[in-house]
């Protein structure tokens, strides 16, 4: 019998770069996923994720592309993750439409594996997740899992994190292509409980392209044209997020979008040329001696420069920002031990709920755990 368990990640498993890519057209068969008129969410995005498959093997002849489905037949969540697990993908990417009732809601978000933050992200999770019941004996496949229940997912409190970060930088650069190159509302990356991304054990995210309940994007995803521009923004972030994971493969970057002050606008990550290590900016004077290790919090980054006083981050003193090509990281405090660093975080996620513990050796940033290993 298939266990739904969440599947245990195996140091051997981990590879450094991009070799295996599996893309998962969502729905299929029986299983129409968001309709309206004849627009069917089943072949809008089968149509996106060949035309993605297909461009990243003509860029990468030597990445393995494979599809849970290239035609109209129903797969079963459970088997799409296996798919991904029994090739020993590196990165999984789940395609979908929207659709909700009120006809003005438009744009594309991108969802990672999390704890839903909002109703509006657990009700995208709700229409995603109830493919099962068109499955057989959903309920002893699932261990009860009721996708209509918010108690259900209670067990997302307990996932896996260990791809968290990586699946957030490449879904940060999707918005940032559909919003800079396909020119679409970026509704932002959001956090919510899906079943297909649980058991995946690799970086995943589930793109969200568009509503067919809206007229101009129903159009659009309607379209050859509009199609073939979605299916290249992916292809884009994912050329990105290649990049910057073969070139850095041992630092994962952890972030979430965070309200900006001063009208800034919250950080997207465009990773193709960033760098990880802290760029020479103006704040030298705040720059911990070579060699020295201290911890802190991360609050937020952005893609602009703002000052770092008190008047910008909600009276907090001890702010110091790092900037790279592309990135601003804002940072609150510096720690001798990690665990001032956990009072500190957990003091100031009053005000930035996704702030987290960094660690800094040599002036870069590193893994914490990798540090906390030593």
């Amino acid at each position: 019998m298939h266990s739904f368990a969440a599947n245990p990640v195996s140091g051997e498993r981990k590879k450094e770069g991009i070799s295996v890519v599996v893309i998962d057209p969502g729905h299929g068969g029986r299983d129409l996923g968001a309709a309206f008129g004849n627009a069917v969410e089943k072949n809008i995005v089968l149509d996106i994720a060949l035309k993605l498959g297909t461009t990243i093997k003509d860029n990468y002849p030597d990445i393995k592309v494979v599809y849970t489905r290239t035609s109209d037949v129903f797969i079963p969540l459970y088997k799409r993750a296996e798919i991904a697990n029994n090739n020993e993908a590196d990165l999984f990417i789940s395609i979908h439409v929207n659709a909700v009732g009120a006809k003005s809601v438009q744009g594309t978000e991108t969802f990672v594996l999390g704890l839903h933050r909002n109703d509006d992200n657990l009700e995208v999770a709700k229409k995603e997740n109830a493919v099962i019941l068109l499955e057989d004996d959903y309920s002893t496949t699932y261990e009860g899992f009721d996708p209509n229940l918010p108690e259900s997912y209670i067990m997302f409190e307990t996932m896996q994190e260990e791809f968290q970060g990586q699946s957030v930088m490449l879904a940060s650069s999707i918005q940032n292509e559909f919003r800079d190159y396909a020119k679409r509302l970026d509704r932002s990356v959001k956090m919510a409980g899906f079943l297909v991304l649980r058991q995946t054990t690799m970086p995943s995210v589930l793109i969200e392209t568009g509503f067919i309940s809206h007229n101009g994007e129903r159009e659009y995803l309607t379209s050859e044209a509009g199609r073939t521009r979605l299916a290249y923004s992916i292809f884009r972030a994912f050329r990105d997020y290649k990049l910057n994971i073969e070139q850095r493969s041992s630092f994962n970057l952890v972030t979430d979008n965070e309200t900006a002050p001063e009208n800034e606008t919250p950080w997207n990550s465009n990773s193709a040329a960033a760098d990880l290590s802290l760029a020479q900016s103006g704040n030298q004077a705040n720059r911990q001696q070579a060699d020295e290790i201290f911890y802190s919090v991360q609050i937020m980054a952005l893609t602009r420069k703002i000052e770092t006083t008190p008047g910008n981050f909600k009276g907090e003193q001890n702010i110091f920002r790092d900037d790279d090509q592309t990135l601003s990281r804002y940072f609150s405090g510096r720690f001798k031990t990690l665990a001032e660093a956990e009072l500190e975080q957990k003091r100031i996620s009053a005000n930035y709920p996704n702030s987290f513990v960094v660690a800094f050796e040599n002036n870069k940033l590193i893994s914490v755990k990798k540090l906390t290993e030593h």
